[in-house]
C-alpha cells in the first residue's frame, strides 16, 4: 500500500542559512498521482547508513503539474535534514509517497477571507494555501501572522513580502521576531495579545471564513484557544503540527496482556499476536508488513486505519475529528488494543 516514486530534484534553493526549498520534477506519467490539493504533504523514504527514514514535507508552491517544491529546514540531530543540507544534489533522485493530507484549501469559486498563523518550518503548507487563496478569486483576501526568531531564520521571507507587495489590498502579513526588534516587525512571539490585535484592531473589519494554524503544537494551542475565547466556531479552525510537545506515549495506563491482530494492507491479510502494551504500528512494522506510515508520532495522518473487529485507544490524537473515531479510524502509530482480538484495514480509509 505504501507505494514510493522515484523524482527527480530539479533544483534546490537556500532560503535561509538552515533551510532550502528543494523542487522535483514529475515526469508525464506521475503528474496525475502527484496531483495535490494545496496544503497536502508528501513523505520521502532515504537510507542512511543502513537505515531506512521516513519524513513528511508539505509542498509550498502553488499546483503546476510538472514539478513541486518542499520546504527542509534543518533541525538538531535530525538525519535528513543534515543529509538534506550537506548531501543532496541537482539530479539526485528520491522516493515518495503521493501527496496526503487534510490541512487543505479548495476554492468553491466564492471569494475567501483566510487568516493564518504560522511559526518556523510552519510557513511551508500556508505559501501553498495562500497562493490557491489569491488565485482562486480577485476578490479572495489572505492576513497571514509569521513567526521566527529574527528574519535571517524567516523562510520565503524575500517571497512573502514580493506576495504583498503583487496583492496589496487582498494580502497582508504582520511578522513577529522573537529574538531581534527588526525594521516592520513586532517583536516578541505571537501570543493571546497578537491574535487578538489580528482579530479586533488591525483587520477588525474582515468576516474570517478560516483559520489555518502550522508550527509547534504551544503555538496551534494558544492561538486556538484565543480563537475559541473569540467565539469563532470550531469547524472554522483548522490546524497542522510540526513538532509535537510529548511525542511518546501518553496512554496512563497501558492495558495488560496479547492480542491476535488481523491486518489487511493492499488486499492482503496478516495475522499476528502482540502485546497489548505496544502499539499497532510497532507490532505491524516488526513483521516487515508494508503498511503506510511516515512521523510515528501522530502528527501526520499517513498511518490511518479503520478498525473493522475490537477495540484500540490512542495515546495521542491532534487529527481525526469525533466523527472519525466514531466511524472506526485510528492512527496506528498511537493505537494500543483494547480486545482480545483486533482487525485492523488500512485499504478502507
Amino acid at each position: 500500500m505504501a507505494n514510493f516514486h522515484s523524482l527527480t530534484i530539479k533544483n534546490i534553493k537556500s532560503l535561509t542559512p538552515n533551510s532550502l526549498a528543494i523542487t522535483f520534477n514529475v515526469p508525464k506519467e506521475l503528474i496525475q498521482t502527484f496531483d495535490f490539493v494545496p496544503g497536502q504533504y508528501i513523505t520521502l523514504k532515504k537510507e542512511i547508513k543502513g537505515k531506512e527514514l521516513r519524513r513528511s514535507y508539505s509542498i509550498c508552491s502553488f499546483p503546476r503539474g510538472d514539478s513541486f517544491t518542499i520546504g527542509v529546514k534543518k533541525v538538531d540531530k535530525g538525519v535528513f535534514t543534515q543529509f538534506a543540507h550537506t548531501q543532496l544534489a541537482v539530479g539526485d533522485t528520491l522516493e515518495m509517497m503521493p501527496p496526503e493530507g487534510r490541512f487543505t484549501f479548495q476554492s468553491n469559486g466564492h471569494p475567501k477571507t483566510i487568516a493564518a498563523f504560522a511559526a518556523g518550518s510552519g510557513i511551508t503548507p500556508i505559501m501553498s494555501i495562500a497562493k490557491a487563496v489569491l488565485d482562486s478569486h480577485p476578490k479572495s483576501k489572505f492576513v497571514l501572522v509569521y513567526g521566527n526568531k529574527t528574519f535571517k531564520d524567516t523562510m520565503f521571507y524575500t517571497d512573502l513580502v514580493k506576495l504583498e507587495l503583487d496583492h496589496s489590498d487582498r494580502f497582508f502579513v504582520d511578522f513577529v521576531t522573537s529574538q531581534i526588534q527588526e525594521d516592520d516587525s513586532r517583536f516578541g512571539r505571537i501570543d493571546t495579545a497578537m491574535v487578538n490585535y489580528v482579530l479586533k484592531n488591525k483587520h477588525k473589519g474582515f468576516d474570517f471564513d478560516a483559520y489555518y494554524l502550522c508550527g509547534p503544537e504551544a503555538m496551534i494551542d494558544l492561538v486556538s484557544d484565543t480563537l475559541l475565547d473569540n467565539e469563532v466556531p470550531k469547524d472554522k479552525i483548522h490546524f497542522e503540527l510540526f513538532t509535537s510537545e510529548g511525542i511518546t506515549d501518553e496512554m496512563p495506563e497501558k492495558p495488560d496482556g496479547m492480542t491476535q491482530l488481523t491486518v489487511t494492507v493492499d488486499d492482503e491479510v496478516f495475522e499476528l499476536s502482540m502485546d497489548k502494551k505496544e502499539r499497532v504500528l510497532d507490532a505491524v512494522l516488526k513483521q516487515n508488513i508494508d503498511a503506510p506510515y511516515s512521523c510515528q508520532g501522530g502528527v501526520c495522518s499517513t498511518c490511518i486505519a479503520r478498525v473493522t473487529e475490537g477495540k484500540a485507544e490512542m495515546a495521542k490524537n491532534q487529527i481525526l475529528t469525533d466523527g472519525e473515531i466514531e466511524e472506526g479510524f485510528i492512527l496506528t502509530c498511537q493505537a494500543h488494543p483494547l480486545t482480545a482480538t483486533l482487525k485492523v484495514d488500512y485499504d478502507d480509509v
